[in-house]
Parts: C-alpha cells; sequence; structure tokens
C-alpha cells in the first residue's frame, strides 16, 4: 500500500508549509487514473497526522475525471481507462486529466 508513503509525504509538506501553525483543513485532487487510492489516503491521515500541525484537520479530497486529447481529430473525451480510443476510434490519444495527485489548499489557523 504505496498511499500510507504517500500520505506520510502529503503531511510532511503541509506541516512544513503551515510553519509552525495548526492546520484546520487540507484539500487534495487525486485523479481517477493516478494510481491512487482516495480511500486508503483518507484512511491513514488521521494516523499519519497525529502529533504534527496537521492533527485533526478536516481532510477534503476531490475526484479529477480522466480526459484524454486525441492527436488526430482534436476531440477531447472522457478516459475511463489509461489507454481509453478516442470516439474517432484512434488511439493516438494524450491524457490531459486524471492522472493529478496534488495538494490543492490547506486553511490554517490564524496566528496569535
Amino acid at each position: 500500500m504505496h498511499e500510507l508513503s504517500i500520505t506520510r509525504n502529503i503531511v510532511a509538506i503541509v506541516s512544513e508549509a503551515a510553519e509552525g501553525r495548526r492546520v484546520l483543513a487540507v484539500t487534495l485532487e487525486v485523479g481517477a487514473l493516478s494510481g491512487v487510492m482516495a480511500d486508503a489516503i483518507a484512511f491513514c491521515f488521521g494516523v499519519v497526522s497525529a502529533k504534527t500541525p496537521v492533527e485533526g484537520a478536516r481532510l477534503h479530497i476531490r475526484r479529477i475525471d480522466g480526459c484524454a486529447r486525441c492527436r488526430l481529430c482534436g476531440c477531447e473525451f472522457p478516459a475511463p481507462a489509461l489507454y481509453s480510443p478516442c470516439p474517432c476510434g484512434s488511439r493516438e490519444t494524450d491524457l490531459i486529466g486524471g492522472s493529478e495527485l496534488t495538494i490543492k489548499s490547506m486553511e490554517l489557523e490564524e496566528a496569535a
């Protein structure tokens, strides 16, 4: 389960960016084609964030659907899998969405 190490990295990045302030909420974007299980990150988050500035923070996870663009016809279309063909039948496509794993935002407690 690589989500545990991913969650550790997320907590470390957010903790560093918080510069000693308490983190109230974290918003992640997780692409459907990223290979990351959002539910596993949510499961690990509370344990991994214990005794850090992130402890007790709300975790919001936005799922980003897969999207691709055809190199032949230029069509942008939903891509439920990494190598989804274009509606025109071409498999010459580029993934343009759905592979994200991004810390989109964090909410911090105001400085005293």
